[in-house]
């Protein structure tokens, strides 16, 4: 499950797909969604991602959040831009987290303040603070993976390899580089032809960075499936393994609708977290979206598309599908 915390961001990115929601400064209520962890923890929730439409360590009760989640007994975890991640929030958070993932997607100082529309100085001060969590973590021993993300842009292509050594200096366990995906509802447009073929050498450049503790994860597979284009499933079978909660409580049943209402579910303010996913409203969306949802206009290379590509395989098997 991925939950927004927090509906506001300190930092516009040029290539964010949320542009559409005109982030406003909104957060939710702390004892209320504290119950609401202990109920998704009984009904099986496993585990949260805090990110989304804004940034989750905005949120001022954001330690006592995530502590409240890992009691309910669900892994807890966050993407974040890394720059409000201080000292007094390490020390509260990595005891509690599995793992934190930031998002910079540039390796110099001037080149992230373009791409992120950032004030100055920030590019420098998620390093600062990601080091200090590093070296807490490690003299701690807390069991929390750190790492960073970049997307590959034209903007920043040339600074993949200065960001992948700084990462691994400062003790990062991994970068990630994946591809641009485009959201359906963005205003932003930019990006929306991009090719990532020119690229897939870069994967070689990069694994000579790779040792026993850092690890640079180039998503060709992923750039692959973004020039191709093909989902190879026309249906979404993955509804029921993922979710979202925003900032004001809504709970929808996929990300990339987040203005369309048909996939609001309901909003755990006013509804039992047990009752929204027992709903009537939300068994007629499973069917729907299984049967009739036409995946061709969903975002290519969204978060449950690994999985639709396999349970449509399994319900749409191949002709040999018995041979080994």
């Amino acid at each position: 499950m991925e939950i927004s915390p927090a509906g506001s961001c300190n930092h516009r990115c040029i290539y964010c797909g949320l542009d559409f929601m005109e982030y406003r400064p909104k957060f939710l209520k702390t004892e209320v969604f504290k119950q609401c962890l202990v109920k998704m923890g009984r009904c099986g929730v496993k585990s949260i991602m805090y990110a989304g439409e804004g940034e989750p360590f905005l949120h001022k009760d954001i330690a006592e959040i995530t502590k409240a989640t890992k009691n309910a007994g669900i892994d807890v975890a966050f993407t974040t831009n890394g720059a409000l991640f201080n000292k007094e929030l390490a020390g509260k958070i990595l005891p509690y987290a599995s793992w934190i993932k930031v998002s910079i997607n540039a390796g110099t100082p001037a080149t992230y303040e373009k791409i992120h529309h950032s004030p100055e100085g920030d590019f420098e001060r998620v390093f600062k603070n990601m080091s200090y969590a590093a070296e807490l973590r490690d003299k701690k021993k807390y069991n929390c993976a750190l790492g960073m993300q970049l997307v590959l842009l034209p903007q920043n292509s040339e600074e993949v390899e200065i960001l992948a050594k700084k990462a691994k200096n400062i003790g990062m366990d991994y970068l990630v580089v994946k591809p641009y995906s485009q959201h359906p509802q963005s205003k932003t447009r930019l990006f929306k032809n991009i090719k990532y073929s020119k690229y897939y050498d870069m994967a070689n450049s990069l694994s000579r960075y790779n040792d026993k503790n850092f690890h640079v994860v180039f998503r060709i597979h992923a750039m692959q499936k973004w020039d191709d284009d093909d989902r190879g499933y026309k249906h979404c079978f993955a509804l029921p393994f993922w979710s979202y909660i925003d900032s004001d409580g809504n709970v929808w049943a996929c990300s990339i609708y987040l203005t369309d209402k048909r996939f609001m579910i309901g909003n755990i303010y006013k509804d039992s977290f047990s009752r929204i996913y027992k709903s009537g409203k939300y068994k007629k969306l499973i069917n729907m979206a299984g049967r009739v949802l036409d995946t061709s206009k969903c975002r290519v290379n969204c978060r449950m598309d690994e999985v639709n590509r396999y349970l449509w395989e399994l319900k749409n098997p191949s002709e040999h599908v018995n041979f080994i």
